[in-house]
């Protein structure tokens, strides 16, 4: 039943206290005595109608739904046909908190009723991931928590149960066989089909639930994997029919943007959704190969990483001298380790911390994973000539203060950010390499003069990331001396420590972990590791040095996070397998 009196379009956009008096709700006084309030109170004028005793939060809700254009309606879980039900996936009626009321299979149109009007990218998401078109409504939350606690607490559906569905389907059952023989209009057809639509939307969202970084999509010979990685782990899922391998490389391509036609050459495209309240980027990579087309999805979820830098996993000591390297006026602070080490979320983390409106950032990556304000973020396109280089060069005429190089490749952009650190900028910038000494050898080994190095590089941080003992299953246990052997330990040199390890449960997945942390390794460069660069002495030389003067090293690091019961011996011996001297 609608509860509109007037037709919302006459409504829509007006103020608050104009759409309660139009809909007979206060009086204009009423509405001035509230807006007297709103000076001192600064609360919402609605908020301040309700205290004073002139109206209700239901009169609330129906003024914001008229002012967003959307009607408010009353539902009841038992008047709604199971037909309309069935059109909306259980977990996609969960994760947005929507229910449908009415549907149109004939022209693909929804009517969802939602919890607030201004939930538009649950529209968004929902004519991106079902294909719908979708309008709305609102209703009171009370009511659609009831529908969905009514209708669909019974529905989860399982990624099996969908296998099973697509296995009975005669549309999808005729693309067994054909390899890539499939006309464009079939595959359009077949990326359309409603099971394979909900089976890529299921394996999303549990994704997005499980926290993965990853998705993949990999076809062989005779089957077609997908796989999820979670804290740096890749974990198999049900394996969907080989024949639907085209049907849902091709779904998530129409999801990306990204052309259908197109087999032969590898796409990059990425999806925005809203999960949870929370924006979740994807970003799409599509690479021809010998059996089909792989994909793989990164997952970036702004609700699932930290970017203060006192969260990233820093000690009080480490943090202070974080603190104190990125406050320098100029100079280059180097981040290394191998790839998803979890750089890029240090150096956001540090850019987050000196993103001023005082200050000007600029930042060249490959590609740009998460849209921070403030910063004027760049992104590489090598088919357009516009690398590292060419982008520093045209840095240094923006007036910038700090500089962000995603990552030194070559000779061409060392020597620019050195020139960039020379003239008065502070540079970020990233390195592959296993440990923090040894990045001086790759500085020298790319061309770098020592001279130039020695006056520009302020600090070498390496870091790596271990995984986090689960809570849930978290138990206490003793080492072997085999296991401590590995760490170059022995019983009398541990005594007193205790040591844990997960037992594996539901919440992590039988791992016996969930979340990762970072340990560090950071090298200040002060006036004597200077000498030692200028004189090229070695790795080692460089290692022994830096750690009298008080460097930590990986492994170190990793053995207080032992000795803190947050992570095992087999995560750190895995992760600083190099860093013995």
């Amino acid at each position: 039943m609608v509860t509109n009196p007037i037709d919302p379009s006459e409504l829509k956009g007006r103020r608050i206290g104009r759409v309660l008096t139009k809909l007979g709700k206060v009086t204009r006084d009423q509405v001035q005595e509230a807006l007297k309030l709103q000076r001192t109170r600064r609360e919402p004028l609605g908020r301040l109608l309700v205290d004073l005793g002139h109206i209700t939060d239901a009169d609330v809700m129906l003024a914001l739904a008229g002012q967003a254009g959307m009607q408010l309606v009353d539902i009841d879980a038992s008047a709604i046909d199971q037909e309309i039900i069935d059109a909306l996936p259980a977990e996609t009626a969960t994760t947005y908190q929507v229910v449908p009321i009415a549907f149109d299979a004939a022209t693909r149109t929804i009517t969802i009723a939602m919890k607030s009007p201004d939930n538009f990218r649950a529209i968004d998401d929902l004519r991106l991931l079902m294909g719908f078109k979708v309008e709305a409504v609102v209703a009171a939350p009370d009511q659609i928590d009831k529908v969905i606690q009514k209708r669909y607490s019974n529905d989860q559906t399982s990624i099996s149960s969908i296998m099973s569905d697509i296995d009975d389907s005669g549309a999808l059952a005729a693309l067994q066989g054909r390899g890539d023989s499939i006309d464009l209009e079939d595959l359009a057809s077949a990326a359309d089909d409603n099971k394979v639509i909900r089976l890529v939307n299921l394996v999303l969202l549990h994704a997005i639930k499980d926290k993965a970084s990853d998705v993949h999509f990999e076809p062989f010979e005779g089957e077609f994997k997908m796989r999820y990685r979670i804290d740096g782990v890749l974990y198999e899922m049900v394996p969907p029919p080989p024949h639907l391998a085209l049907a849902i490389v091709s779904r998530i391509k129409v999801m990306a943007n990204l052309d259908i036609a197109e087999r032969r050459l590898p796409q990059d495209g990425r999806i925005e959704l809203t999960v949870n309240n929370s924006p979740v980027d994807l970003r799409v990579s599509v690479l021809p190969t010998m059996f089909g087309e792989s994909v793989v999805m990164r997952v970036l979820d702004r609700s699932n990483v930290q970017l203060d830098l006192d969260k990233i996993g820093l000690r009080d000591d480490e943090l202070l001298t974080m603190r104190g390297l990125i406050r320098k006026p100029s100079g280059i602070i180097v981040v290394t380790g191998p790839t998803g080490s979890g750089k890029t979320t240090t150096l956001y983390a540090c850019l987050n911390e000196l993103n001023q409106p005082d200050t000007k950032i600029l930042t060249a990556e490959d590609p740009v994973e998460y849209d921070i304000d403030g910063l004027v973020q760049c992104q590489i396109n090598v088919d357009q000539e516009l690398t590292f280089g060419r982008l520093l060069r045209s840095f240094l005429r923006q007036d910038p203060d700090i500089i962000l190089v995603g990552e030194i490749r070559d000779l061409e952009t060392a020597q620019i950010a050195i020139q960039a650190s020379l003239t008065g900028h502070l540079v970020f910038t990233t390195l592959h390499t296993n440990d923090a000494p040894s990045s001086v050898l790759r500085l020298l080994d790319l061309g770098v003069e020592s001279f130039l190095l020695t006056a520009t590089v302020e600090a070498i941080v390496a870091q790596r990331l271990v995984r986090r003992i689960c809570l849930k299953c978290k138990e206490e246990y003793v080492p072997s001396e085999e296991e401590l052997m590995e760490l170059q330990l022995r019983q009398s040199m541990v005594q007193g420590q205790t040591f844990h390890r997960g037992r594996g449960c539901d919440a992590c997945n039988g791992s016996g972990f969930r979340g990762r942390r970072a340990i560090f390794e950071i090298m200040p460069v002060d006036d004597h590791i200077r000498e030692l660069i200028m004189t090229h002495a070695s790795t080692n030389v460089l290692r022994v040095e830096a750690r009298k003067a008080g460097m930590r090293t990986l492994r170190e690091s990793g053995l207080l996070a032992i000795y803190e019961s947050q992570t095992t011996i087999d995560e750190v011996l895995r992760e600083t397998i190099n860093e013995e001297d």
